[in-house]
C-alpha cells in the first residue's frame, strides 16, 4: 500500500509487544493475490446466521452504527462513508482487482458480488435516516460471512494504526540532521541479504556522507524518534520549516521482519509492563535519548519515502484511506474493497480530554494491508491523522470480531 505503512499497535503498544502483529499498514511492491485453500484448511471467512444472536434489533446488535449521523451536537460522518466506498468501487473497476478475485479462496465471494453489495449499500446509507433504518435494511438485504479469527472461533485481535504530523527541514542544519530517505534508483538490484537499518545510517541515525544513501535525502527531523515513527507509520503529513507544508509515503524498504522494540525494552528489564505503551516508550526515549542507539537499530527494517504533495494516505488498494472507515487485514485472504463490519472496543475522547472505551459496531471498507498483519484474526483500522489520532490509536487494542456483508 502506499503508503501507509499504516500502523499498527496496541494500536502502537500491542504492536511492540507482538513481533506477529502488525507494526505498520505497509504497501508491499507486489499487491498479494489470493491464496486458494488447500484441502483440510479452514477457510477465512465463513457464513453466518445473525438471527440466533439477535432476536431483537437494536443497539446490542450487529450493525447499529451511530456514527453515521448527527446526533446530540456531534457531526456524522456519511459524507466521509460514502467517498470510502466510491473509493473501492473505484479500486473494484481496475485489472489489479479482477486479478485480487479470479482465485479468491471462497468461491461465493466474487469481484461482481462485492461491486454489486458495495452499490446497494450505497443507495441505503444515503436512504436511511437513523441506525435502526440502515440495520434493518441490511439484516434483511445481506448476508454476513464471518472471519474464523485466530482461533477458527471468530475471535480477530484489533490494533490501529494512524498518519502522524511532524515538523521537518528541506535542508540539513544543526538543529534538523536525522534524514528519511528517498528510494534509490537501483534498490530493485540490491543483493541479499540487504544492508541493515544501521548499516544505512548507523547506530545513531547520523552515518551521513557515510552511508550508501548519501544524496537520497528526502527531508531533515529534529528529533530521531519522529523519522522512526515515520519508518513505522509509513506516512506523514509534513509541516516544513519555512511554513509550506507536504507530505511522504511509502517507497519500498529492505527485506527484514518486525522487531518488536517494546519487548526488546522489557526483554532487558528497561521498562515494567505497565509503561509499554506508545507514550510511555516515547517518554522513556526522551529521558534517555542514547538508548535509541542501541534498540532503534534492533529493526533491521529500512524504509525508503516519496513525496507526496499533502495528499491523504492511501492503503494497499491504491485508494486514500479513511479516518474510521477503512481497515487494512491479509490480503491474501480477506477481499479487498469488500464491504466489512467490525465489533470491537474503541477508545473515544470526553469533553475533560480523557479516552473512554465503546463497544461499536463500525461499518468499514477493507482498503489496506500490513507486513506484519498476518491471518484470519488481525486487523488494523485507520484512526485518520494527527495528535489525536494518535493518541486513541496508541491504546487501541484487544479482541473483537469481523464481518463482510454480500447481497443475498
Amino acid at each position: 500500500m502506499r503508503k501507509t505503512l499504516a500502523l499498527v499497535f496496541l494500536g502502537f503498544l500491542i504492536a511492540l509487544l507482538n513481533p506477529l502483529m502488525s507494526v505498520f499498514a505497509q504497501y508491499p511492491d507486489i499487491p498479494p493475490q489470493p491464496i486458494p485453500i488447500e484441502p483440510g484448511i479452514l477457510p477465512p471467512l465463513e457464513l453466518v446466521n445473525l438471527e440466533a444472536n439477535c432476536i431483537t434489533p437494536g443497539s446490542s446488535c450487529l450493525g447499529w452504527d451511530e456514527q453515521i449521523w448527527d446526533e446530540n451536537g456531534r457531526k456524522g460522518d456519511r459524507t466521509a462513508l460514502l467517498n470510502s466506498i466510491d473509493n473501492s468501487l473505484r479500486y473494484l473497476a481496475t485489472p489489479e482487482a479482477m486479478a485480487a478475485y479470479q482465485n479468491y479462496p471462497v468461491k461465493e465471494i466474487t469481484l461482481d458480488r462485492i461491486r454489486d453489495s458495495l452499490l446497494r449499500f450505497r443507495q441505503l446509507v444515503i436512504n436511511s435516516n437513523s441506525p435502526a433504518q440502515l440495520q434493518a435494511a441490511v439484516q434483511r438485504e445481506f448476508v454476513f460471512y464471518q472471519s474464523v479469527g485466530n482461533d477458527g472461533k471468530g475471535t480477530v485481535k484489533f490494533t490501529a494504526y494512524f498518519e502522524p504530523m511532524y515538523t521537518a527541514s528541506r535542508v540539513r542544519t544543526a538543529v534538523y540532521k536525522y534524514p528519511i530517505y528517498r528510494k534509490p534508483p537501483d534498490f530493485d538490484n540490491w543483493s541479499k541479504p540487504h544492508p541493515k537499518r544501521v548499516d544505512l545510517e548507523g547506530k545513531d541515525g547520523l552515518l551521513g556522507n557515510k552511508s550508501r544513501l548519501r544524496g537520497m535525502e528526502l527531508l531533515w527531523f529534529r528529533d530521531r524518534w519522529d523519522a522512526y515513527m515515520i519508518h513505522i507509520q509509513g506516512s506523514s503529513q509534513i509541516r516544513l520549516t519555512n511554513g509550506t507544508t507536504t507530505s511522504v509515503g511509502y517507497a519500498g524498504g529492505t527485506d527484514y521482519p518486525w522487531t518488536s522494540i517494546g519487548k526488546e525494552l522489557s526483554k532487558d528489564g528497561k521498562l515494567p509492563a505497565k509503561s509499554l505503551s506508545m507514550p510511555g516508550i516515547t517518554r522513556f526515549f526522551q529521558q534517555n535519548p542514547r538508548e535509541m542507539n542501541n534498540y532503534l537499530p534492533r529493526w533491521e527494517r529500512f524504509v525508503f519515502f516519496r513525496e507526496t504533495n499533502g495528499s491523504p494516505a492511501q492503503g494497499s488498494i491504491r485508494v486514500p484511506v479513511t479516518a474510521e472507515r477503512s481497515i487494512a487485514t491479509d490480503k491474501s485472504l480477506m477481499p479487498p474493497g469488500a464491504l466489512a463490519l467490525i465489533n470491537t472496543k474503541i477508545p473515544y475522547p470526553t469533553p475533560s480530554g480523557q479516552l473512554v472505551y465503546r463497544n461499536v459496531n463500525r461499518f468499514v471498507l477493507d482498503q489496506d494491508t500490513g507486513s506484519a498483519i498476518k491471518g484470519p484474526g488481525r486487523v488494523d483500522y485507520f484512526m485518520g491523522t494527527g495528535k489525536l489520532a494518535g493518541d486513541r490509536a496508541g491504546v487501541t487494542g484487544g479482541n473483537g470480531r469481523l464481518f463482510y456483508l454480500l447481497l443475498k
